[in-house]
């Protein structure tokens, strides 16, 4: 798998986690925090579509595995509940 089919993959990922994201709730966090870290983690997102279109495979992927770990550390702390769906990816479906 070259850099630009391991970005798609990523982001197609990472795209399927926002749409399955559950919110959870723990007193000690702040829910605009919690909200600030999703809201950069899309931004991140973006980014990474943004230079996978421009032909810049290895920045998109290291902006989408950012958003990656932003979500996954949410995730882990017990603040989010996502799952991360396995996908292929057809480079016909990243390069429209």
């Amino acid at each position: 798998m070259n850099v630009k089919e391991m970005a798609s993959k990523y982001i197609l990922k990472t795209e399927r986690a926002f749409e399955d994201m559950v919110r959870t709730r723990r007193l000690a966090v702040e829910d605009e925090d919690v909200t600030e870290v999703v809201e950069e983690a899309k931004r991140y997102l973006e980014d990474a579509r943004f230079y996978l279109e421009r032909g810049m495979a290895g920045t998109s992927l290291a902006s989408v595995s950012y958003a990656e770990g932003l979500l996954d550390s949410l995730r882990m702390l017990g603040l989010l509940e996502f799952s991360w769906r396995n996908c292929e990816v057809r480079m016909d479906e990243r390069e429209r």
